[in-house]
């Protein structure tokens, strides 16, 4: 599943197309995604203008001069495909994807200036609904979420007290969005390596000294991944087809075998299941 650094490219994206145009009229090929459209979406978005896309945590949020926002999470395999001034921006080859096909184009936005906007989602485990703007705070996603992992309220005491009690490996609870938003499988186990954290340690053990190389490894880790352009694992592409490069950068993170690239260790990466899903990691250096 994308996460924060994938979407955030996807945001990027977008914003060209979208940003400051109004929706001439949006094409629903089915009446649902992972959950039902909302009661007249089509008709809703239409005639309204996008003042800004924003992300939050692994959602895409664009405003609407209605008064309501659009959120769009892209679930397993969803991508957004850009067609303007005769050209088109489609999804590229990338590690492990499918050729995009035209009978999965569920949503298809037209634009002001000739700009086509489509979300194709072979899985259909991505979805889009509408709320009031000024009720974000109270939306039953967005509300409940936690700090940005390189926002200003991020920090080692914010995590140490947030992690306090909890007696759950650290690698689940990183997981946890009401604890930091935007976090995967990908890069917290590459923030835990980083800050020589063992995936397997209880969560209430991490604080002090601890706790601030933890924030300081999740917040590097994701600005590098940003910047790189995302992962392009498994089903995502960026909107103009670009792959990202961070997988090359990959310290654990699908690397059984390998050595471990900490200086001076002779570990060897390893892979363990917690809460059904695969954590890598190096015992040696770990702890």
């Amino acid at each position: 599943m994308p996460e924060l650094p994938e979407v955030e490219t996807v945001r990027k994206g977008l914003v060209p197309a979208l940003e400051g145009r109004r929706i001439l009229a949006v094409e629903l090929n089915r009446p649902d995604l992972r959950f039902p459209f909302p009661a007249r979406f089509a008709e809703r978005l239409t005639g309204s203008r996008v003042e800004r896309i924003d992300r939050r945590a692994k959602y895409l949020l664009l405003r609407l001069d209605s008064g309501e926002t659009m959120i769009g999470h892209l679930g397993m395999s969803g991508r957004f495909s850009i067609e303007a001034g005769g050209e088109a921006a489609l999804p590229g080859d990338f590690v492990h994807a499918a050729p995009a096909n035209p009978k999965h184009d569920h949503v298809v936005i037209h634009a002001e200036g000739g700009v086509t906007v489509r979300y194709n989602d072979p899985r259909r485990f991505g979805y889009m609904d509408l709320f009031a703007t000024d009720a974000e705070a109270s939306h039953k996603v967005l509300g409940a979420l936690g700090p940005e992992p390189h926002g200003n309220e991020f920090s080692g005491p914010y995590l140490a007290a947030a992690l306090a009690g909890r007696q759950t490996p650290v690698k689940s609870a990183l997981l946890d969005q009401s604890i930091v938003a935007g976090l995967g499988n990908i890069y917290v186990c590459e923030a835990l390596h980083r800050s020589g954290i063992s995936p397997r340690r209880l969560a209430a053990s991490i604080s002090g000294v601890r706790a601030e190389r933890l924030a300081t490894a999740v917040r590097a880790v994701i600005v590098e991944a940003i910047e790189a352009g995302g992962s392009s694992l498994k089903d995502f592409a960026a909107t103009d087809g670009a792959l990202g490069y961070f997988q090359h950068r990959f310290r654990v993170y699908d690397r059984l075998g390998a050595p471990c690239p900490t200086e001076k260790c002779d570990g060897t990466i390893q892979r363990i299941v917690q809460s059904g899903r695969s954590t890598w990691f190096c015992s040696a250096c770990q702890r």
